[in-house]
């Protein structure tokens, strides 16, 4: 056939612009096809190209005829229409909180309300379609902190951000954690049809108590003996033993932080300008350092530190020894 609505310069132009730039795949296609047709390529050689039938071919052009650029786009109406509409999306997603590891149960409640039969795989889609994804799930605490309190507290440690920000004050956020021969290596990419394994064994913790800035200062304390007040009160002074302006050290209310001990030496640290900033209760989300002890566990640590006692030791001490430089976080 021979084109009636001839592609001038300036529309090859606009066709060339839209086969680049556009968004919608089959729109890319059409207005290929048509820059094609109109440089004498014949009706088999845009079959072989697009691999559709002459009837498609035949469509795109007639589109283009009736509709001119418009042509390139579907009309209203055209394609298959969704399964489910936007108040079942709604429900599928409360569903999906409910029994998020069960798309079977989903698919029955699909087929028992609306007698719409489905397979887990379509609800998978419709699920990442409303952004839910396939993950982790992470321990939460049992309990939930004062409100009055927690929102008290978060202002007094935004203020307190700020003034270190200026300079006045230093800030450091403290913390223990503890490692050992039992992975916490959660996921990681393997080749289909294979599972990596890495070993296991119950082993003595490796402990650490840290000292953190959000400059990327780390402070640590590490040893295989438990840690108690008598560490921590002895690690205070260690690393503080003199300060070169107002010091305030961040931490939970854990009882080594809250006994009569550390109650005791208050007074005395504040003579040193050494203060103690209690965050409120069961508000882990407040104190930054828990974020490096995640980043250590869960994305930092390689497998293969899990093969003995000597390799996890080097391999945690590494990441404290380059946290800042070779380990960041951007706590911005």
């Amino acid at each position: 056939m021979k084109l009636q609505r001839v592609v001038t310069p300036e529309t090859r132009h606009l066709l060339e612009r839209i086969y680049r730039h556009s968004r919608h795949h089959q729109v890319r296609q059409r207005a290929h096809c048509l820059l094609l047709y109109s440089q004498d390529f014949s009706i088999s050689q845009l079959m072989t190209i697009f691999s559709v039938g002459q009837k498609t071919i035949y469509n795109w052009l007639n589109e283009w005829e009736d509709r001119s650029v418009a042509g390139l786009y579907n009309r209203p109406g055209r394609g298959r229409k969704p399964t489910f509409d936007a108040d079942q999306k709604a429900q599928i997603k409360q569903w999906a909180k409910q029994y998020p590891r069960q798309l079977k149960r989903i698919v029955q409640k699909v087929q028992a309300t609306w007698n719409i039969t489905v397979s887990t795989q379509t609800i998978k889609r419709v699920l990442k379609s409303l952004r839910m994804s396939w993950h982790r799930f992470r321990r939460g605490l049992g309990r939930r902190p004062n409100p009055q309190e927690y929102a008290r507290k978060q202002v007094a440690l935004e203020i307190l951000k700020r003034l270190e920000e200026l300079g006045h004050i230093a800030l450091y956020y403290m913390d223990e954690t503890g490692f050992s021969l039992t992975p916490t290596i959660p996921y990681g990419w393997q080749s289909i049809g294979e599972t990596e394994v890495i070993p296991s064994t119950r082993s003595r913790h490796l402990n650490i108590l840290g000292f953190m800035q959000r400059q990327g200062v780390l402070e640590s304390y590490v040893s295989t003996q438990s840690i108690t007040s008598d560490v921590v009160i002895a690690c205070i002074e260690t690393f503080f033993s003199t300060v070169d302006k107002a010091t305030v050290i961040v931490m939970d209310q854990a009882p080594i932080h809250t006994s009569y001990a550390m109650q005791d030496k208050r007074e005395e640290w504040k003579a040193n300008d050494i203060y103690i900033f209690e965050l409120p209760t069961y508000s882990p989300e407040l104190n930054q350092i828990e974020i490096v002890w995640r980043f250590m566990k869960y994305d930092w640590l390689e497998a293969k530190a899990y093969e003995s006692w000597q390799s996890l030791r080097n391999h945690v001490e590494e990441m404290l020894r380059g946290f800042g430089q070779d380990f960041v976080i951007n706590f911005a």
